[in-house]
């Protein structure tokens, strides 16, 4: 599998959506455990706190949109730290669709959506 279509294989989903077939590994990207959500109903995979944008830079942030892009800045920071843990969405994503996770009501700015495409970025 070419690495463009690993990262093609990459999806985003809000943790509290019904899971279903197609996501493939489901691995939820957030830091905290989301809330109201048992184990059971979250049917995920693997949890990876440590890609998660620090609880510093998750506060600032806020998902407020006119600090997206140094939003993303701050994070793909981050993430260079972070390579044993990118290896744990990397790997199964060369083998099969996977679906990050993450519990923002924010669906176009949040650090789910930073972190495909630090991936993808970085593949090229």
């Amino acid at each position: 599998m070419t690495r463009e279509k690993q990262i093609a294989s990459i999806k985003l989903k809000r943790v509290y959506e019904a899971a279903s077939d197609d996501d493939g590994m489901r691995i939820l990207v957030d830091r905290l455990w989301p809330r109201g959500l048992s184990k059971r109903r979250a049917r995920i995979d693997q949890w990876l706190p440590d890609v998660a944008p620090s609880a510093e830079l998750r506060r600032w942030f806020n998902h407020d949109p006119d600090k997206w892009t140094e939003f993303k800045r701050r994070y793909r920071s981050e993430l260079r730290s972070q390579d044993e843990a990118l290896k744990a969405i990397r790997k199964p994503a060369s083998q099969g669709p996977v679906t990050l996770l993450f519990a923002s009501k924010e669906t176009r700015f949040n650090n789910a959506a930073a972190l495909k495409e630090y991936l993808i970025r970085a593949e090229r």
